[in-house]
């Protein structure tokens, strides 16, 4: 059985950085894209970013980008989302998923195991 489990979340100021890490045990990783997602209170589920199966393909939100990096390491089953220069609306409850092919993939239909959630809070 796929399990996925988010760590690296915490509290910050805005124009600080967090990386979150994402463990996989069960499965092959290295067999799937990844994602990140995320929801804040009263808000939809959100895409972050996505990266192929390699991790040669990737790809973000328009939001994020130029300030979040994914990426992975197939060698350690984990997955990364490296957060710089963070806003307080990028205060979210942020998720990894497995996609159901090698991706990336930008739907959250697309993804068929999800972690538990690690929350980052950005304070003004």
């Amino acid at each position: 059985q796929v399990q996925l489990v988010e760590s690296g979340g915490g509290l910050v100021q805005a124009g600080g950085s967090l990386r979150l890490s994402c463990t996989a045990s069960g499965g092959t990783f290295s067999s799937y894209g990844m994602g990140w997602f995320r929801q804040a209170p009263g808000k939809e589920r959100e895409f972050v970013a996505a990266i192929s199966s390699g991790g040669r393909n990737a790809g973000a939100v328009d939001s994020v980008k130029g300030r979040f990096t994914i990426s992975r390491d197939n060698a350690k089953k984990t997955l990364y989302l490296q957060m710089n220069s963070l806003k307080p609306e990028d205060t979210a409850v942020y998720r990894c998923a497995r996609a159901r092919s090698r991706g990336p993939e930008f739907r959250s239909d697309e993804y068929t195991y999800w972690g538990q959630g690690t929350q980052v809070t950005v304070s003004s």
